[in-house]
């Protein structure tokens, strides 16, 4: 291995030890597969390109050239021209994802999920660091400065994990990668002064004087070389997989509980609302999850990621509260009575190991949850949050929920909500405009009571109001937003659902916001399958004796409920009365329960229902690692078709000048071989070869016609005078310092010509039509061949086909 190969190597293993700091930020860590993955064929191009040799800001270019177009296919394929090439929309896609990972950051505990935004940074600024490193490092050959990339790599991944725990480990990791890289360029610094001062000899008998032949400690700058470099690779890969995730998790550091097992404990919030208008735009509606259930009706079967509660005017979000270890069977739902219809369903899910959620979609409200994992409950939320980096990808669990079948009169005449309950969920910011609460007095005029209200606000946003469901305008959360969406009336999901949710506020009606999917499309094997464009927000408000329940505002999305449709009851609020419970009033997609079951245990959901069959896990298409290999593949036909006469001149100079032996046919050869590289030198800078002349002749006529003076022509005659040697003296004497003479001649002729000659001598030489001769000659003699072997086979036929006389 040449020494830029060693220090190529270690710039790469450098790099990934630096990038381990940023392991225990993000959970899975799997992204630093593809981030090495990446790194290597950004290192190797820069490899190639050295090689070539390009000049050393082109090769910084041809390196960023690839890594964009890496980037592209992982993360923008959808938006890019034909799938590789990054246009407009590519880069408002970067922008869009580096915008949300930016919220990502400010609003995910650590370690946080690798959502498509933050694998973007990371993997992005891996792929920067390790280009500066290279650049640094290898490319400008001065490894000293390419400590400061490292240390702002380690600074940044410190400075986001708060530099307790255990960061000094990943500080020595990252100081080790650069002192590695340090000795290297040293090794390699050292191996171009010649011989290496052994110390000693290295064998028994032998006298040592401090240095060894050629073969002994000579090669030590190549093993210790590949020594260090195989040291460095199997570090940067063996330690980042070997060391886990060192910070505390999503609750690690957010409350003062007992950690996990104790039943106590809060939860920091994490607000997936930071990549919905994302999901909503997506190109592919790639499936997340999906799932098989026992009701035939799935019109309500909303799956609830998360409920946010908290509206502090610039955004809504989730209140830290307590959580607990996930008890056997959920709480009773707050509010819900015994008045109120339900039915017991049981959901069977399974989540796609490309949906990475902390916060487990499951209908609402769940009464069982069947899952393995490090899973906590929230009891106000009634939602599963995972724990110490626990989250959906590829989750397969089972839920059981209630269907609420509320009357339009039973939510009528709901009375007050408790003064504690009301008091949180009717709060509402100081800054928030008049407007708003005007806006919604005079919606709801002439509403007798709070359903009849929330009716009305519905019925306003998603049929009367005149706005327009639009995906791809502003987003935004707080005050602002709200107010501009009431003007302007275009929205998506996050706009109806936040607008109404203050709306009701502002009417002292308690609400929040949820934040799931909505039902998906049913699948010809009796699955549901949900994609990234079902994310949905929605509304929930609050009624005493039947609990939160769910509007939908947003036109075109979703489905309203049929307690929000029916004709708005007469009258004010009265003592609500029990449905009947037989077969016309229950509901149609009820599974079918043991008669024996009493009334008061099948209300609860406690009858247990049929369970539907199992569901298979969503296809994952996962890393399109295929993907990037043809696309690094077409770079690198791109990139290198143009480049391959210089290639081949590079290769076949070195085969010339590089020839080994010490035999007098080895010399031999060597001197012709050098005479043939001077004579294509000269034919690349616009001297052709001339055959009918002797060597002299020829000599004469490239000092001549290549205008060289001094020791260029002094070495051309010198060569001549070799090759005349080996072709007439009866004992030729061999050259010496043919390969320095070849040389000397090439920059002499290099010298003596403008810019344009010598760029086409580096990147179209005329001598490479060597190979189309060479390739014209071996076709001529295989059908040469061909031809005379086909002349034999049809003459042993024709003497096989031949008839034999016949006597008559």
């Amino acid at each position: 291995m040449s020494g830029r190969g060693r220090l190529a190597l270690c710039a790469f293993a450098a790099t990934l030890m630096a990038a381990g700091a940023m392991l225990p930020l993000v959970d899975p860590a799997t992204w630093i597969l593809q981030a090495a993955f990446l790194l290597a064929v950004q290192s190797g191009v820069g490899a190639l390109a050295r090689r070539v040799p390009l000049a050393r800001p082109l090769t910084v270019a041809v390196q960023a050239l690839v890594a964009l177009l890496m980037l592209t296919v992982v993360f923008a394929r959808g938006r890019a021209i034909l799938g590789v090439l990054p246009g407009p929309e590519a880069f408002q896609q970067f922008g869009r994802l580096l915008n949300a990972g930016g919220e990502d950051v400010g609003r995910y505990a650590i370690p946080a999920p690798a959502t498509d935004g933050i694998e973007l940074m990371v993997i992005g600024g891996v792929l920067v660091i390790g280009l500066a490193v290279d650049a640094l490092a290898v490319t400008y050959r001065s490894a000293a400065p390419a400590g400061l990339p490292l240390l702002a790599l380690y600074s940044v991944a410190a400075g986001l994990s708060g530099g307790g725990g255990a960061s000094w480990l990943w500080f020595l990791l990252a100081a080790t990668g650069y002192l590695v890289l340090l000795l290297a360029e040293g090794r390699d610094r050292l191996s171009q002064w010649g011989r290496v001062f052994g110390g000693a000899a290295s064998a028994q008998g032998r006298t040592g004087g401090g240095f060894e032949p050629p073969g002994g400690s000579a090669l030590a700058p190549v093993r210790t070389g590949r020594r260090i470099g195989a040291l460095a690779l199997g570090v940067a890969l063996a330690v980042p997989a070997a060391l886990p995730a060192l910070d505390g998790g999503l609750l690690g550091d957010a409350g003062s509980g007992d950690g996990p097992g104790s039943g106590g404990g809060t939860i920091s919030a994490v607000n997936p609302l930071v990549s919905l208008q994302d999901s909503l735009n997506q190109p592919d509606d790639r499936e997340v999850i999906r799932y098989r259930t026992n009701t035939t009706s799935t019109q309500d079967m909303y799956l609830r990621i998360v409920a946010l509660d908290q509206f502090d005017g610039t955004a809504w979000k989730s209140s830290e509260r307590k959580v607990k270890d996930v008890p056997d069977r959920l709480p009773q739902p707050d509010g819900l009575s015994n008045a109120v219809g339900v039915t017991e369903i049981k959901t069977n899910l399974s989540a796609a190991r490309s949906y990475k959620q902390s916060w487990l979609p499951m209908p609402y409200p769940a009464t069982k949850v069947d899952i393995g994992g490090r899973w906590r409950f929230e009891p106000a939320g009634r939602t599963l949050v995972g724990d110490r980096g626990q989250n959906t990808r590829g989750a397969q669990y089972s839920v059981s929920s209630l269907l609420v079948q509320p009357t339009p009169q039973q939510l009528a005449a709901a009375s007050p909500a408790p003064t504690a309950l009301r008091r949180e969920y009717t709060r509402v910011p100081e800054v928030l405009p008049d407007e708003v609460g005007d806006t919604a007095r005079k919606i709801t005029k002439g509403a007798r009571n709070d359903y009849e209200r929330g009716v009305k606000l519905q019925d306003w946003f998603s049929v009367e109001g005149g706005f327009t469901y639009d995906t791809q305008v502003q987003s935004g959360t707080g005050v602002t937003a709200i107010t501009r969406f009431l003007r302007q009336k275009e929205g998506f999901c996050v706009h109806f659902s936040f607008s109404m949710a203050a709306m009701a506020r502002t009417l002292d009606i308690p609400a929040r916001v949820a934040v799931g999917f909505t039902p998906g499309s049913p699948q010809s094997d009796g699955t549901m399958s949900v994609g990234l464009r079902d994310a949905h927000a929605w509304p929930e408000l609050y009624f005493e004796g039947v609990g939160w329940t769910r509007f939908e505002p947003t036109p075109t999305r979703g489905s309203t409920p049929d307690y929000t449709r029916a004709q708005t009851p007469s009258g004010g609020p009265s003592s609500p009365t029990k449905p009947e419970v037989d077969d016309s009033t229950a509901p149609s997609a009820a599974p079918s329960v043991s008669d024996s079951c009493p009334a008061q245990a099948r209300r609860l959901g406690e009858c247990g229902a049929v369970a539907p069959a199992a569901v298979q896990p969503p296809k994952d298409p996962g890393f399109p690692l295929g993907t990037v290999l043809l696309v690094v593949l077409g770079v690198a036909a791109v990139v290198l078709v143009p480049l391959l006469p210089l290639l081949w001149r590079i290769s076949m100079r070195g085969r010339r000048l590089g020839s080994r032996g010490r035999t007098p046919a080895d010399a031999a050869a060597r001197t012709l071989a050098a005479w043939e590289e001077i004579r294509d030198t000269a034919w690349d800078h616009g001297i052709p070869p001339d055959d009918s002349q002797t060597p002299r002749k020829a000599a004469a006529r490239i000092v001549r016609l290549g205008k060289l003076e001094g020791e260029p022509a002094d070495a051309v005659h010198r060569v001549a005078g070799a090759v005349e040697q080996v072709l007439y003296a009866p004992e030729p004497r061999p050259g010496t310092g043919l390969a320095d003479d070849a040389q000397q001649i090439g920059a002499g002729l290099r010298d003596a010509v403008g810019r344009r000659t010598r760029l086409r001598a580096l990147l179209a030489p005329r001598s490479s039509v060597r190979v189309v001769w060479a390739l014209s000659a071996r076709w001529a003699s295989f059908t040469d061949r061909w031809g005379v072997r086909r002349w034999r086979l049809d003459r042993w036929a024709g003497i096989l086909r031949r008839p034999s006389r016949q006597r008559g």
